[in-house]
């Protein structure tokens, strides 16, 4: 049985024929030994034929299918070209080997040709592709290189495109920096409150925020100045005007002691610096939340922006979150304590970064682990809409959070929830009915600009009638003369035919008017013949 040897290159694709395969063997090993010997290789492996890529782009759409197990039309006219044609009810004599067990199956589906993919095989295609610049003649030295790197370069490329707005890896470092700022503020507004009651130590018994007691540190600055008259001022930034009251009066008779203008400076600085920070986490949280509903809505909608992002972030991608089974996702972030419960044999842990959910701490001691277990689920399942649905909606997160408030008042109040495939119904439901609207929108849209953009036209060609002063070129501007001699040939042309139209009205009114004199004689003649008739008629009677 005679083995062709199908070889996908850089350049293009290439047929061999394998015949005399007792020389070398059929042991991989002795095959394996053989390949590197271009004389005894090239005895037994033979060029069939080569097809070339037209085109970079044709190389790159054909890796990609020949990587994902499909034969696309350009390869399936090549095989058929230059294969013995296999006939049916017949079988056939000669194999094709092919590298992709998951190519050849597609090839033996759609064309019947029997391949087959195995070690000796693969012996054979390397030794292919380690000689294979040897059995092309037309190839240049640098040629078979060149496309190599290209291909390469373009293929990683192609892999690596993604959509800009559901890159996990924003999310990831927002929520990592998100928990460095919260513990820096936390420690730096400690030091601001340890640093000023040194000088105002009854201000920390009163105002309990630290970014509030910041602000209060760099306005009040000195407390021997404060007065009456920074009395709205205080409540501007408290908020209550019987705290600022107060604010005032313990300044009057505190206890700290007094500072010196440098260094109340470099307490105010710091306060600076801290209510920087603490602005700056806002913003940060903001972003997130934006991210997070670009990349991950149902996840979002369901458990939350903040432990959505640190499921995410401990996954290392929203693909691998989707991935991970419900089981996994629910221990996301107790991995220490799962590993010395089975080291120990003692009791696994029923949660991980999901116990931050709000949805937790609401369930019972005794159904926190239901809860925990239910939610993970439906986690799971979000985050699988999120990373392989084509349109971003929040409806399915929404459904699966009604879904676990269901079970809630479940565990409570006995209360029984729906069936998931009922809400799944619902979601999909509503979802479809916002891509219908959505249509419409875009297709009122399309028609109000089409009609805007006739009526511009319109007043463009009202205009251009309306210009009937043509100014000169001047400065030897040749466009503005030609656009010029254009508008008068377009104006010539319009009273030629406004002129030729008259004519024709002219000559159909004529018409007309000759018609409905004809038409007025023609009805004066019979009313005489009739009158004639009648009076013919009245004196026979009379004779009579």
């Amino acid at each position: 049985m005679a083995v062709y040897l199908l070889y996908e290159a850089a350049s293009g694709y290439s047929l061999f024929l394998a015949h005399g395969l007792d020389q070398i063997g059929q042991n991989t090993e002795a095959v394996r030994s053989s390949v590197t010997d271009l004389n005894r290789f090239g005895k037994v492996v033979q060029l069939a034929a080569f097809h070339p890529f037209e085109q970079a782009l044709d190389a790159l759409n054909q890796c990609n299918s020949v990587s994902e197990g499909i034969m696309t039309d350009e390869l399936r006219n090549f095989l058929e070209l230059n294969l013995p044609k296999v006939k049916e009810g017949k079988k056939p004599k000669f194999s094709l080997g092919v590298y992709e067990p998951k190519l050849g199956s597609h090839i033996f589906e759609v064309t019947k040709i029997p391949c087959q993919s195995n070690e000796f095989v693969h012996e054979l295609l390397r030794g292919v592709r380690l000689h294979f610049d040897r059995f092309i003649k037309d190839l240049k030295p640098g040629d078979l290189e060149k496309a190599q790197l290209g291909l390469s370069h373009s293929y990683s490329r192609s892999k690596v495109k993604f959509n800009v707005n559901r890159v996990d890896n924003m999310v990831i470092q927002a929520i990592f920096l998100l928990d460095t700022l919260d513990k820096d503020v936390n420690s730096f507004s400690m030091r601001v409150r340890e640093w000023y009651s040194w000088h105002f130590p009854e201000l920390v018994k009163i105002v309990n925020d630290n970014y509030l007691y910041a602000k209060l540190a760099k306005t009040i600055r000195d407390k021997s100045k404060l007065c009456e008259d920074q009395l709205e001022e205080l409540t501007d930034i408290v908020g209550d005007e019987e705290k600022a009251k107060e604010i005032i009066e313990a300044a009057k008779a505190s206890m700290g002691q007094d500072l010196s203008d440098v260094d109340l400076l470099n307490v105010q600085q710091f306060a600076q610096k801290v209510m920087n920070l603490s602005e700056y986490r806002k913003k940060l949280y903001d972003y997130l939340v934006t991210k997070m509903n670009d990349i991950a809505p149902n996840l979002a909608s369901l458990i939350g922006e903040v432990v959505g992002a640190r499921l995410i972030s401990h996954a290392g991608s929203l693909t691998n979150l989707a991935k991970c089974p419900s089981s996994t996702l629910q221990i996301l972030g107790a991995e220490k304590a799962l590993f010395r419960a089975l080291k120990t044999k003692g009791n696994t842990p029923k949660y991980g970064l999901i116990f931050h959910s709000s949805f937790i701490g609401r369930a019972s001691a005794r159904n926190k682990g239901r809860m925990a277990r239910y939610l993970a689920n439906k986690c799971s399942i979000a985050s699988r809409i999120d990373c392989f649905a084509d349109t971003s909606t929040t409806a399915f997160g929404e459904k699966l959070r009604e879904q676990v408030e269901e079970r809630l008042d479940f565990y409570d109040k006995g209360v029984a929830p729906r069936k998931n495939i009922d809400v799944m119904k619902s979601a999909m439901e509503s979802t479809q009915n916002k891509e219908s609207e959505m249509e419409t929108e875009e297709v009122s849209v399309e028609a109000s600009e089409k009609k805007s953009k006739k009526k511009s036209k319109s007043a463009a060609t009202e205009n251009g009638d309306a210009m009937t002063v043509d100014e000169p070129a001047t400065n030897g501007d040749a466009t503005e003369g030609k656009s010029e001699k254009k508008k008068k040939k377009n104006k010539r042309k319009d009273k030629e035919d406004e002129e030729m139209e008259d004519a024709e009205e002219d000559q159909a009114s004529k018409k007309k008017k000759k018609k409905s004199k004809h038409g007025e004689a023609d009805g004066a003649e019979l009313a005489s013949d009739v009158k004639k008739k009648k009076k013919k008629k009245s004196k026979s009677e009379d004779s009579d």
